[in-house]
């Protein structure tokens, strides 16, 4: 048996073994999923001589592309591995190749958030609007609500963007003319948002029949990793791709699906084998990760949800401590027994960089950071502004941009970055010159070097730079190209005589992270492929090097784990939130509180505080405390029998109020009655699924209530 089955146990070794059909894995926290489907890529190429070419194996993250490619670079250290990738990279790759279909070139460009908010300010700008009319995360919402119906492509594609500004230009709301405009700017540099990618991608595989059986036949094999998370556009791309062979492979875990806000249904793996015929389901249950003690509360707690399938983790560790409950008075107490707990785990040998705090909402921070403080414990936060948005990285990213491909949203964020005099004047005489000769902004610039509006401005040594390098970065390697550019520039030397050290240490680590890229990859990389893979990067998958605590999300730990966790604000109102008030979104936050428990190796602390919501009702302990079992945990101070049964009290009250109204997706077509706007009907969610949109009778147009609005089935 090659020495990767051999590695396996019997479930996994099935799993990697079983290649053709419909397959299902479930895999619970931290049972070695990774190591199952690295070991079935091997077994696909090793074993059976498939070719790398005709498999594609997507993950989630660029994380977990990348850690599964090191994993088989061991065995196949030449072998391609570029369809070892996320869906968005996939797409990307298949555009790169179709897009002639839609008529766009390969050098179309991937906008990321920041671009679109820059694209976002420059249509503000252009049409007048103030931040009191709209903001930019309402433009975003707006749009993003609109290619949700995917009917948009075709008037993205029309080769004339000039009917994209009529269309702004006879649109009855503000929100449409932005819309349109948005649309102007993308078509007009042929930019690609996020969204875009994947609807594109299906846009062509569902209107050319040959590009489509070309990739269904091309693709012999689809792995698809963390299933459990998939939206349902990314459920149809695997269906259609596997159209052809029908060999499907899907892992992931439905009680660690924390993600529908995002667009992600549990039941695209808790209904795949009625979707499919002949489907084979096999379970990965022996937990690699955690004590059997933080197994047992973990079971307990996900065994309440309704919608899963039944399993239990079992684990192979040895015996440990069963997670330890505080309940503390204030806050304050609550974060100074966290910071007790992490120094005596470090006098006993636990590095800070071991320990990682946990929490459903960002301002459960707050007492934590300043106990860390008080108690000279280093920590670092994972919010903010992540590494490809800062503001110098997003600079320097569309330098090389404007070197690869020269669009307008990269040079209206360089021409003047650091300042060469190209201000609002010259920028708008730029506008109106490109606009009436059809052409870029920055074609517009080189045509007009010698006008006297840009003699007196250092514009030439702008162009000078961009055309130097634009005629050889093919043949320089990628680290030279971005020094020389950082230091002809002139960016370099301005943050260093400003002083701005922090900026020049990220510089520092984007130099770092296109040496990985391209040793990662193991072959010749372009500038395109590089940006590319930049655009597509997210906070998910930075590395901190730092010897501290770890502060973060739930949401941010998936797919992490941790010697020792510490969950805090375990109370009602913020896990579960106030908001919470439908039997789907409360198993969701429980799966969130799962995965909070599984994240922990070998020590689980559990605390919450007293004090007020911002509703004025009182802050009783978490009924995630009491669905782990009291039996599986041990408390620091028994609870007060009085504060326990106001809290049980509660909880059976506000379970009460759930059964009251069906989820949201039931919701859709029914009739409803508001106290103030009386009947209507509601036609659908908000996309964020935090809400609902009801056409009520006595109204024109409809309204969007929040998931807390007083409705009642008629």
């Amino acid at each position: 048996m090659d020495a990767y089955l051999q590695e396996l146990n019997d479930h996994q070794r099935l799993a990697a073994a079983t290649t053709e059909g419909y397959v299902r894995v479930v895999a619970g926290a931290g049972s070695g999923k990774t190591r199952t489907l690295t070991a079935r890529y091997l077994y696909l190429v090793e074993s059976l001589g498939l070719s790398t070419a005709n498999i594609l194996c997507v993950t989630f993250t660029n994380k977990a592309a990348a850690e599964m490619k090191k994993r088989i670079r061991r065995q196949l250290p030449d072998g391609d591995l570029a369809q070892i990738c996320t869906f968005h990279s996939f797409c990307v790759g298949l555009l790169k190749r179709e897009c002639h279909v839609v008529g766009y070139p390969t050098t179309f460009i991937v906008l990321d958030e920041e671009d679109k908010a820059s694209v976002l300010r420059q249509v503000f700008q252009d049409l007048g609007i103030s931040g009191r009319d709209m903001t930019i995360q309402e433009a975003v919402d707006h749009i993003g609500r609109h290619k949700g119906g995917r009917g948009y492509v075709k008037t993205l594609i029309d080769p004339s963007p000039e009917a994209l500004l009529a269309l702004s230009d006879q649109a009855q709301t503000l929100k449409d003319k932005v819309l349109y405009r948005y649309f102007y700017e993308q078509r007009k540099c042929f930019g690609l948002d996020f969204d875009d990618l994947v609807y594109f991608t299906l846009y062509i595989l569902r209107k050319d029949p040959a590009v489509r059986e070309k990739w269904q036949r091309r693709l012999e094999y689809i792995m698809v990793d963390e299933f459990q998370d998939i939206d349902k556009d990314q459920y149809a791309l695997a269906q259609i791709l596997s159209g052809f062979h029908k060999n499907l492979f899907v892992v992931g875990d439905p009680d660690q699906t924390i993600y529908t806000w995002r667009g992600a249904n549990v039941k695209f793996i808790l209904e795949f084998d009625q979707r499919h015929e002949d489907v084979k389901t096999i379970c990965l249950t022996t937990n690699y990760r955690s004590r059997p003690q933080i197994l047992a509360a973990a079971n307990a707690l996900i065994g309440h949800n309704r919608d899963r399938l039944d399993k239990s983790l079992t684990a192979v560790r040895p015996a440990g401590r069963k997670p330890l409950y505080f309940h503390a008075r204030t806050s304050q107490l609550e974060a100074d027994h966290v910071t007790a707990q992490m120094r005596a785990l470090h006098e006993g040998g636990m590095a800070y960089s071991h320990m990682a705090v946990l929490y459903r909402a960002h301002h459960v921070s707050r007492a934590v950071e300043e106990s860390l403080i008080r108690n000279k414990i280093p920590y670092v936060l994972y919010s903010g502004v992540e590494f490809y948005k800062r503001k110098e990285i997003k600079d320097v990213l569309c330098y090389l941009r404007m070197i690869y491909n020269g669009d307008d949203i990269s040079f209206l964020r360089t021409v003047n970055e650091p300042r060469r005099g190209v201000g609002r004047t010259r920028i708008a005489a730029l506008k109106q010159y490109a606009q009436l000769n059809r052409c870029s902004l920055y074609q517009a610039l080189v045509e007009n070097l010698d006008t006297e509006l840009f003699r007196r401005s250092q514009a030439r040594g702008y162009v000078r730079l961009i055309e130097k390098y634009r005629a050889i970065f093919e043949d320089m390697d990628l680290t030279d190209l971005l020094s020389g550019v950082l230091s002809e520039s002139g960016y370099e030397a301005t943050l260093r005589s400003s002083g701005q050290e922090d900026r020049l240490d990220n510089l520092a680590e984007l130099k770092q992270a296109i040496w990985d890229f391209q040793r990662k990859a193991g072959e010749a990389v372009s500038l395109g492929n590089y940006l590319d893979h930049a655009a597509l990067f997210t906070n998910l998958d930075q590395t901190d090097r730092t010897q501290a605590v770890k502060l973060m999300t739930i949401h941010g730990a998936k797919g992490l784990e941790f010697p020792a966790v510490f969950l805090c604000g375990l109370s009602e109102g913020i896990f579960p939130g106030k908001r919470v008030n439908t039997r789907e979104r409360l198993e969701e936050e429980r799966r969130l509180a799962y995965v909070a428990f599984t994240r922990a190796m070998d020590r689980l602390y559990l605390s919450d505080a007293e004090g007020s919501n911002y509703d004025g009702s009182f802050r009783y302990p978490s009924r995630f405390l009491f669905d782990a079992g009291e039996e599986n945990l041990e408390y620091v101070v028994p609870l007060d029998p009085q504060l326990k049964d106001g809290a049980l009290t509660q909880i059976r009250r506000t379970e009460a109020e759930d059964r009251a109204m069906p989820g949201e997706a039931s919701l859709v077509g029914r009739r409803v009655r508001h106290p103030v706007f009386g009947q209507g009907t509601v036609i659908g969610t908000d996309r964020a699924g935090q809400g609902y949109i009801v056409q009520f009778d006595t109204m024109v147009t409809p309204r969007t209530l929040s998931a807390g609005a007083r409705l009642e089935l008629v």
